[in-house]
Parts: C-alpha cells; sequence; structure tokens
C-alpha cells in the first residue's frame, strides 16, 4: 500500500513541476484550449490569444527562437512545428523532451490536437475536435460551385508578389469543404506568390483577402479594395472581392472551426 501512495506521489509531483514551451503561437493556443496553460513557462511572440498568453516570457520568433533562453527555463517538454526540426533537434541533444506537430491541414490539426493532449495527459481533445467536425458538417454550402482564391494580406500596390492559399493547407480545405474548389490549380504548392499577370490568367470568380488591422494598419482599404476590382477577372464582374479581417484566420489551432464557418459565409453570402 505504501508503494502504490509513494507512486501515485511521484506520478503528482512530476505532473505538478510540468514546465511546457510552445515554440508558435498555434500551439500555444491548443495548449491553453487543452486547459494546461498553466503548465507553460514561455512561449514564441505573436501568441496573442488567449490572453492569458501575453503574459508569459517570449523566446523569440517562431521561425527563430532563442536556444539559449529555451534552456534557461528548463523546460519538461518544448513542442513545435514542422519547421522548428533544427531547434527540436539541437534541444534533444540537451535532453530535453520535444514534440514536432505538423498542423497545415484540417486533418493534420484534429490529430495534433489529440497527439498534444496525449502527451501532456489532457482529456479535453475530444471536444476540441467535435468543434471543428461540426462547424464542416453545418457550415453553409454553395449551391453553384465557383472557383475561390484566399489571398494572403492587403496591400494597394498589386504590382508587388501576391501570396494566395494553394495545395495541402486548411485554407484549401476550407474551400472544398464550403463546397467550392480552389482558383489555384498549379504546383503543389502550399503558398504561392503570384504576380498581376499571374493574378488575371487565373481568372477566380471570388478573391477573399485576409487583411489584419493589427500588422496593416497602414493600408489604405478602400483604394486596395478599388484596386483589385480593377482587375480583369470574373471575380471583379460578379461583385465577389471581399476583404475578411478575424484574428484567428491564419491560425492553425482548435480555432479553424470558427475560421471554417466564417470563409464558408463568405464563400456563400
Amino acid at each position: 500500500m505504501k508503494i502504490i501512495i509513494l507512486i501515485l506521489f511521484s506520478i503528482l509531483v512530476l505532473n505538478a513541476n510540468e514546465r511546457i514551451i510552445s515554440l508558435s503561437p498555434s500551439i500555444t493556443e491548443i495548449i491553453f484550449a487543452l486547459q494546461k496553460g498553466d503548465k507553460m513557462v514561455a512561449t514564441s511572440s505573436y501568441s496573442l490569444y488567449p490572453k492569458e498568453a501575453q503574459k508569459l516570457p517570449i523566446i523569440g520568433g517562431y521561425e527563430n527562437p532563442h536556444l539559449e533562453k529555451i534552456i534557461a527555463l528548463s523546460p519538461t517538454l518544448v513542442v513545435g512545428q514542422s519547421f522548428n526540426q533544427n531547434t527540436l533537434e539541437k534541444l534533444q541533444k540537451f535532453n530535453i523532451k520535444t514534440l514536432k506537430l505538423n498542423l497545415k491541414t484540417i486533418e493534420n490539426i484534429k490529430k495534433s490536437i489529440a497527439q498534444l493532449a496525449n502527451k501532456i495527459d489532457s482529456n479535453k481533445d475530444k471536444k476540441l475536435i467535435q468543434n471543428i467536425d461540426s462547424a464542416i458538417k453545418n457550415a453553409p454550402k454553395s449551391e453553384k460551385p465557383h472557383s475561390v482564391m484566399i489571398v494572403y494580406g492587403l496591400r494597394e500596390d498589386l504590382r508587388t508578389a501576391t501570396y494566395i492559399a494553394g495545395h495541402g493547407i486548411f485554407f484549401e480545405d476550407i474551400i472544398v469543404s464550403c463546397g467550392n474548389k480552389n482558383a489555384y490549380t498549379s504546383t503543389n504548392t502550399n503558398q504561392p506568390v503570384l504576380s498581376y499577370e499571374n493574378i488575371i490568367a487565373l481568372n477566380p470568380d471570388q478573391i477573399i483577402i485576409l487583411h489584419s488591422h493589427a500588422t496593416e494598419g497602414g493600408v489604405d482599404v478602400e483604394k486596395a479594395l478599388q484596386n483589385w476590382y480593377n482587375l480583369p477577372t470574373n471575380a471583379s464582374k460578379n461583385g465577389k472581392i471581399s476583404i475578411v479581417d478575424e484574428n484567428y484566420l491564419h491560425i492553425p489551432s482548435h480555432r479553424v472551426a470558427s475560421t471554417i464557418s466564417r470563409l464558408c459565409r463568405e464563400m456563400n453570402d
């Protein structure tokens, strides 16, 4: 009996001493949603949600975290994404436990939520995954399927490179879930870069621009939108060019459920 009590006590002590570091805003959001935010000791730049995350120490940008800062915090687990591969490998040499997640597609996001929940001993993953599945099931579907181009960021000068949602990424999953098709059909690229001429050649039926007042505050929204309407595309002719500004749109976390609902409404208004 004493041995069992000692084992249980040891487990409780280990759990109490958990020290988790997240290397991206998406992972930070998921950890808090799994109700393990109190175990976090640091996160990356731009981890703004939930508000409690803003109080955590910053270990650098999600693409260039500071190894020394991470090690100094004595983490029991560092969680990153595929682009953190080099950082995670270096930390493993210091006997620091790591976890690498893939958050590119909706299916990846759901699997990663379950994987992370199992790693940090949380039972809150099923509800988060159910919310994503419900968003897909209940999202309005297009009665007239059309081609949709999702653009990252709002700019006034369209002669410079334009980044859009390509293949193998959750935005494409959302376009399809809403009953439409991705206007981009070329090479298997997550984030294609298009020129002014490329956009005209692509000729999408609808263009949705993901804008953030927080990071693009200096943009003249009306002028930028008018410049998009000046392009000879079906989207312009159809009056189907719009700007969406929500703080969760770019984040591949459990909040992709909200992104699904929001963008499906935009495609089917």
